[in-house]
């Protein structure tokens, strides 16, 4: 099923993803107490409000007046996916009219939500569906909140990455924003240690992110060489994988952050020892983890997935040299929920 959206048209503004100061700016123009926005933060992010007649410790001509200009904001789901393995696929709707989608996965005691920071992506990486779509819109702070409070598993949730549609770096205001309302006192108090930011490594923003925040990052590595990764990775040219990973050296991964990187491993393009060993000598003496990842096959792309005997082969020789490699589980291919599957359509 494909669902297009006309351009959904706002004729309030948002509360949701505003911080407190922001909230603090609105609730000032309105010439409404200064302690209101502190009460208005309670209920967006505390209570998850969905209306603002619902806050009931602002008085009815508070109410009536903030009504006037704003709403509580939000998408419901318009769909949902239930894979085999338990992975739930969420799809919402979206200010810039395409669809976004957001997956819950469950994992024995944890539950952890991707999420979406953009419709589309820029980025055209030849193996994502999210890639090929091309660069539809933004999404706000707002957006990007709404999809953590409008699931069904939402006070349930441990972890929060951000490796759905979307390059995380490239809305660095609105992802910020609402990494601050996930993290603040006043919001939803969650810890940066259970957030995740991944991005194939553009500048300055990933040196921004790297000086301001404790949240763990996942670069999108795939391939040790900068002119290899060019073949599948356009953006390579402009912020090649060997500067990243020199960036990265600068900043202290020993403590409680975490960097890891993201290899999808492709049959015969960048599965075997000179890979390997590529990959060794790039990260040598660097606190990381490795993350391997099983390609799930895509329409018209004529690469495949490395066999299993091969994934093992590579994990180990890693592993021997020191990089601890994991081998991240596949979930939600049955339903397109997998890495690189997201692209806004249902079965």
């Amino acid at each position: 099923m494909i669902f297009n959206f006309p351009y959904i048209c706002r004729m309030k503004k948002w509360l949701l993803g505003n911080s407190l100061a922001e909230l603090k700016e609105i609730t000032e123009s309105l010439f409404l107490p200064s302690f209101t926005a502190k009460q208005l933060a309670d209920w967006l992010y505390k209570k998850k409000a969905s209306d603002i007649a619902l806050m009931t410790n602002l008085s009815r001509q508070t109410r009536e007046r903030l009504s006037e200009e704003y709403e509580v904001g939000g998408f419901t789901a318009i769909d949902t996916q239930i894979s085999s393995d338990g992975t739930k696929k969420y799809l919402f709707p979206s200010i810039c009219g395409t669809p976004i989608e957001a997956v819950m996965i469950p994992d024995e005691d944890r539950a952890t939500l991707c999420i979406s920071s953009q419709a589309g992506c820029k980025m055209g990486c030849k193996f994502c569906m999210t890639g090929r779509m091309g660069f539809k819109g933004q999404l706000t702070a707002g957006e990007i909140i709404s999809q953590f409070i409008n699931i069904e598993e939402s006070d349930s949730l441990t972890n929060f990455v951000f490796m759905g549609m979307g390059e995380p770096l490239d809305n660095m205001r609105e992802v910020t924003k609402s990494i601050d309302i996930l993290t603040s006192d006043w919001g939803f108090a969650w810890s940066p240690r259970r957030i995740t930011v991944s991005s194939i490594g553009i500048y300055p923003e990933l040196k921004e992110f790297l000086e301001n925040s404790k949240c763990h990052l996942a670069i999108s590595l795939h391939n040790p060489f900068d002119e290899e990764r060019n073949e599948l990775i356009p953006m390579q040219k402009a912020y090649p994988i060997s500067d990243t990973v020199e960036l990265i050296r600068d900043y202290d991964f020993t403590g409680q952050r975490r960097v890891s990187f993201e290899y999808i491993m492709f049959n015969g393009w960048n599965d075997d020892k000179r890979h390997a060993d590529g990959l060794i000598r790039m990260l040598k003496n660097l606190e990381c983890r490795v993350n391997l990842i099983r390609f799930h096959k895509i329409p018209d792309f004529p690469l495949s997935p490395s066999q299993e005997a091969i994934i093992e082969l590579f994990q180990a020789r890693l592993n021997k040299a020191g990089i601890l490699t994991t081998l991240r589980s596949s979930r939600g291919e049955d339903i397109l929920a997998a890495c690189g599957m997201l692209s806004g359509k249902n079965k």
